[in-house]
């Protein structure tokens, strides 16, 4: 008996060691204007298109490199001396004390921080934000709330052609490791993604 118990324990205990992944998930809604024809867009060639309001090189590189994996595995590439389309991102993160259905008397339903994504490594620059504050002793249990988006914009006609978001929540900090599996999720079913909201699950190492 003791020894059947001993084995049970370490094949439970071999079994969470094989788990070296973890899963991203997130909702996803997207809408295409592209051509019917789907081969006609392979290797499509195209350029980053920035807002005004983003001007720090570091948020730039680290959203063109993020963006450029996720065009990648659809088979687009960056070509800004003869481009086709241009296409626009952003990457936006806001930071809760607690997530929404924690103790609600912990004041934690407001945000204490949310910012761009700054830096080669996915670092943050918090701006200004809201925070209830009320601690009562109790511990912070961060939690955060994601959002990307990717625009594309038909450089010929001037119009815009795909628009997709992806949103994600939940307790993991690392930016670096959420947001590119986030920019895949938002190319889920390009160039013709379904109608509607879809939840796509995304396996990132641990």
């Amino acid at each position: 008996m003791r020894r059947s118990l001993f084995a049970i324990i370490f094949i439970a205990f071999a079994l969470s060691g094989c788990a070296t992944t973890w899963l991203v998930d997130s909702d996803v809604r997207a809408f295409s204007k592209l051509p019917a024809n789907a081969a006609a867009l392979a290797q499509a060639p195209y350029r980053m298109e920035w807002l005004p309001s983003q001007t720090d090189p570091a948020a730039r590189a680290t959203l063109t490199e993020w963006a450029a994996v996720a065009l990648a595995r659809v088979g687009w590439r960056r070509d800004d001396a003869a481009p086709r389309f241009s296409v626009q991102v952003d990457a936006r993160v806001q930071r809760f004390n607690n997530a929404p259905w924690d103790d609600p008397w912990w004041g934690a339903w407001g945000p204490v921080g949310s910012g761009y994504i700054v830096g080669s490594r996915g670092h943050l620059t918090f701006g200004s934000g809201i925070g209830v504050g009320i601690g009562f002793g109790f511990p912070s249990n961060p939690y955060y709330q994601r959002s990307v988006s990717l625009l594309i914009r038909d450089l010929g006609s001037g119009q815009i052609v795909y628009e997709t978001q992806a949103a994600h929540d939940g307790r993991w900090s690392d930016n670096a490791t959420v947001f590119p599996a986030m920019f895949e999720a938002a190319l889920r079913g390009f160039p013709h993604p379904p109608a509607g909201i879809q939840r796509v699950n995304i396996e990132v190492p641990r």
